[in-house]
């Protein structure tokens, strides 16, 4: 009996922790696309150290490792354009340690003219987080590609407005 009570109030202490680490996560996620919607895309604090980047589709699809790739394969993403932007239409919290965030592209092709705002383009990305920092962070331009890769049905949040 005492032995029983112990184990529900150690399970309900690791639930709540479960919840506010969920909650920090959310809100580091929250605050790295806060500097993203101004352009800013210089800090990779957020970063874990074996953090693994991926383009899953788009025009240059790949995959890095580690800050210092990442930092290289998004330098080169983000050079083809001018005033690369996002704008963050939703965040979805998947569990305890994934959020998918659903957002617009804004930019102008530096080569193409192309404009990423006239063409209304929603992205999807996911980051998947563990202790406190982004462990995996997968860029989608295509959301059904996302839906379909994640198992998600297409008409949850902003993806299905």
């Amino acid at each position: 009996s005492s032995t029983s009570g112990w184990v529900r109030r150690r399970a309900e202490r690791l639930r709540d922790t479960g919840r506010e680490m969920s909650q920090a996560n959310v809100e580091l996620v929250r605050s790295i696309y806060a500097t993203w919607e101004r352009g800013d895309f210089s800090s990779l604090e957020w970063a874990h150290p074996a953090i693994e980047f991926v383009i899953a589709d788009g025009p240059s699809p790949g995959s890095w490792t580690r800050p210092a790739g990442m930092a290289a394969g998004f330098r080169e993403f983000v050079n083809a354009w001018e005033e690369y932007r996002v704008e963050v239409d939703e965040y979805h919290k998947l569990d305890d340690e994934s959020v998918l965030v659903f957002l617009h592209l804004r930019g102008r092709g530096k080569v193409s003219g192309l404009d990423l705002g006239q063409m209304q383009t929603k992205a999807a990305n996911l980051l998947h987080l563990c202790d406190g920092k982004v462990a995996k962070l997968v860029i989608y331009f295509d959301l059904e590609r996302a839906f379909a890769d994640l198992g998600l049905d297409p008409n949850i949040g902003a993806a299905g407005s």
